[in-house]
């Protein structure tokens, strides 16, 4: 076996300390998240023990609920956040806006992510991956969840568009809210095969008039909250509500985890695989 030379042994030892340099400042980092989804997706990318703090929003894993805690999701103590010293903050959009802008001007480093689609949270995870030096992880993680979601929309393409059940996804009761054009959900329902009666509203997630509900008649209600109520009752006792299919047929869907559809997280493709159950296989 030859000898290797000189110049080629100091490439080898050259590329060995880049390698050590980079694992030892990856894990010497310290993160911060304020978004549950982002919480979920440092703890996929085996970066959970460098979170130095979350929100009390963030239950998964339940790893997450043993961390130090920086405030809500909307609103987070910045000063406890400064003290913790982080590399970089984890945040999302809507309410956090504020908040970002405030650790932005202490010097603070926030990346946003903020999907409103599966294809932008794939992005993100690729994204915080690099951020943080798990890039292979981000990498292997996308591609496992993008071939369950391949498996799903396989089956959905042989079904005929008539023959998919209307779906009506109730994020909330009082007000009556559901998810239209635009938002995550939506697409959760189209790929799992259902038709959303309400894809055609302005806003990715708005209120909707009980009347229409009751006209357009869908054949099954999905109910993204919990209460402690009877929440298969809630619906049927409604004026006007028990003639609607989903009521009729006893489809009123209240068992699904909240979060499994509703957080820009890896586990939204677990819900997008219950959604596609209950459709066709309940």
């Amino acid at each position: 076996m030859p000898l290797l030379r000189p110049k080629t042994l100091k490439i080898i030892f050259f590329l060995i300390v880049v390698f050590i340099s980079q694992a030892a400042y990856c894990s010497n980092q310290r993160f911060i998240s304020l978004s549950p989804a982002a919480t979920e997706i440092l703890f996929a990318l085996g970066l959970g023990e460098l979170i130095v703090g979350d929100t009390t929003f963030c239950n998964y894993p339940e790893q997450a609920l043993a961390v130090p805690k920086v405030g809500t999701f909307s609103e987070a103590n910045i000063e406890k956040v400064i003290s913790l010293n982080p590399d970089i903050i984890f945040a999302t959009g809507l309410e956090q806006a504020q908040t970002v802008r405030r650790l932005e001007q202490v010097g603070l480093k926030v990346f946003v992510s903020d999907p409103k689609n599966l294809a932008e949270l794939m992005q993100s995870i690729i994204q915080i991956g690099r951020l943080t030096g798990k890039e292979s992880e981000a990498e292997a993680l996308v591609l496992a969840l993008q071939g369950r979601i391949d498996i799903i929309k396989s089956k959905v393409e042989r079904i005929p568009q008539d023959k998919k059940p209307k779906v009506f996804i109730e994020i909330w009761h009082d007000p009556l809210m559901t998810a239209g054009s635009g938002s995550i959900v939506d697409e959760l329902i189209a790929l799992s095969g259902g038709v959303n009666i309400a894809n055609d509203t302005q806003k990715p997630y708005s209120r909707f008039s009980a009347e229409v509900a009751i006209q357009r008649n869908p054949d099954v209600i999905i109910l993204g909250y919990m209460t402690k109520d009877n929440t298969k009752d809630l619906v049927s006792n409604r004026f006007g509500w028990k003639n609607i299919n989903a009521v009729r047929n006893k489809r009123v869907i209240s068992d699904i985890n909240p979060d499994l559809i509703l957080r820009p997280g890896p586990r939204i493709v677990d819900g997008l695989e219950e959604i596609h159950k209950r459709l066709y296989y309940e």
